[in-house]
């Protein structure tokens, strides 16, 4: 289980800036939801161009959810020119920190704030419109992966890959990371090790027990510390049928946990075609 901090824990069972708002002036989308982690990011402005509201919609882990209401939190009451200078590292620190795996989700906050503000004022948004895409798997451009390099002295792919995603997918742009490795440090690049070969389809009593392990380590005692919980209900495939129980049944951000959590880790260390169904109140009524 991911070692979270208490603040990472309220900011995803409690995140208080879901939601939507109609005509936002800031409004900017980022990230690849086929992939798990996708971001909305709108926003309203005040008569002295002040952040006077602003919402977020993600699909995501339980550290995209966080990062994402922590930003909200951040840019509250600011100015844009005072919100462009918030950082992924802002945001990790207001949550007391992020385990290094999970610092992509701060770096997609970071960059839907940068394209908001970009839109807004029609300027380019130069991660997005001038780069090239590396990494097809997530749709990670070469420009965010070497500014987040030279940002953070990154220096291994592995490194690349918890601060955007970029190359851990199939592996095949591998190569091109460890490129603009070379480039942002000056040296000649290294031979990128091969891509893994891609696993074998498990049979369905393998993924059943799989699920189970996951929800049991990754899922479950991040709800259970809220006073929530889930059971597995069946699997047929990739379709998986979960009852949530305790908090987690009446609890208003439930659909948001449901796919932004429960689906998104299921999809990350089980099956990317795993599509989960909250069936508890149909066992209710039965």
């Amino acid at each position: 289980m991911w070692d979270y901090t208490e603040k990472v824990k309220e900011h995803f069972l409690h995140p208080k800036n879901v939601g939507e708002i109609p005509n936002p002036d800031l409004d900017a989308t980022v990230g690849n939801i086929t992939c798990g982690d996708a971001l909305r990011l709108m926003a309203k402005l005040d008569k002295a161009g002040r952040i006077a509201e602003a919402k977020f919609q993600t699909f995501g882990c339980a550290s995209a959810i966080a990062s994402s209401d922590a930003l909200i939190d951040l840019i509250k009451g600011k100015t844009l020119d005072e919100a462009a200078t918030i950082t992924n590292d802002d945001i990790a620190r207001f949550l007391g920190g992020l385990p290094e795996a999970k610092m992509h989700c701060s770096v997609m906050g970071m960059e839907a704030l940068q394209k908001a503000i970009a839109t807004y004022r029609k300027t380019p948004f130069t991660l997005e419109d001038e780069g090239k895409i590396v990494c097809r798997c997530f749709g990670v451009t070469d420009k965010l992966i070497e500014k987040v390099v030279r940002e953070h002295n990154l220096r291994t792919i592995e490194e690349v890959t918890h601060y955007t995603k970029a190359g851990g997918g199939c592996g095949g742009c591998h190569r091109e990371i460890e490129a603009i490795l070379a480039r942002a440090h000056g040296r000649a690049p290294a031979q990128a090790a091969p891509a893994a070969p891609a696993p074998r389809a498990m049979t369905n009593l393998q993924r059943i027990n799989r699920i189970q392990e996951v929800i049991a380590s990754e899922i479950r005692p991040l709800l259970q510390a809220d006073g929530g919980d889930i059971e597995l209900v069946d699997v047929d495939a990739t379709h998986v049928q979960v009852a949530f129980r305790g908090h987690c049944a009446y609890c208003r951000v439930s659909d948001v946990t449901l796919k932004g959590s429960v689906e998104a880790k299921l999809r990350e260390l089980v099956d990317p075609e795993i599509v989960v169904e909250d069936v508890g109140d149909k066992l209710d009524k039965s």
